[in-house]
């Protein structure tokens, strides 16, 4: 559950650029690729305005240029939604992984580092993108493969619970129950005010989640 404008710079930033497309308006240099710079104005309206409310044109106006250029580097608006909601996944699912491999750290430190983690990629970045998981439209079809990482990121942290002391000892339908409340403890910071986030805010979720399913 578990990018954020840090979804919007990740390693698919370069994906689909071509070049040659003029810019309909001068911008300041933000670094930024076309591509990451429609992300970065998806991001920041689908959040400020509504997913629904938010056009194609309003996004590449946002991103400095025109609406035919837009089309040069992405299909649409459903395709930014799309990496945008894999951002706050892909990262999380992909340091589990790491961690379910990993045997030299204690089972209940390697959970608490993967909620910490999780927290702070989901509370990164100027706009709060896991609030899009909200969203109807995200059980759409075109929207699977970040269901699917959701998933498996959610069995992840049932994995690392079952691998600690406590979660050994439960029987599955206990461990099942305890998973699914620390993963939506962890999901529900995207509610938390946004001036909250930060990396004391972090652990001390990842403390608390801990404590939810009885890990010391």
């Amino acid at each position: 559950m578990s990018g954020t404008e840090q979804g919007a710079g990740g390693s698919r930033g370069e994906r689909g650029r071509r070049v040659g497309r003029p810019r309909a308006q001068a911008r300041p240099d933000s670094g930024l690729t076309p591509r990451q710079e429609l992300l970065a104005a998806a991001g920041e309206l689908f959040t400020t305005r509504g997913y629904t409310a938010t056009t194609t044109r309003a996004i590449a106006e946002r991103a400095g240029m025109r609406q035919a250029t837009m089309y040069h580097y992405v299909s649409g608006k459903e395709e930014l939604l799309a990496e945008l909601l894999e951002g706050t996944v892909t990262p999380s699912l992909a340091l589990a992984e790491s961690l379910l491999a990993d045997r030299e750290l204690p089972a209940e430190r390697r959970l608490w580092e993967l909620c910490r983690a999780d927290v702070e990629l989901l509370c990164a970045g100027p706009h709060n993108l896991g609030a899009l998981y909200l969203l109807p439209e995200v059980r759409a079809e075109r929207f699977a493969a970040f269901r699917s990482a959701r998933g498996e990121l959610r069995r992840a942290y049932a994995a690392l619970l079952a691998a600690t002391a406590v979660g050994a000892a439960l029987p599955p339908g206990e461990l099942a129950l305890r998973a699914d409340l620390l993963f939506a403890l962890i999901e529900g910071v995207i509610l938390a005010p946004r001036d909250r986030a930060g990396s004391d805010f972090a652990s001390a979720t990842a403390d608390a989640a801990l404590r939810l399913v009885g890990c010391p």
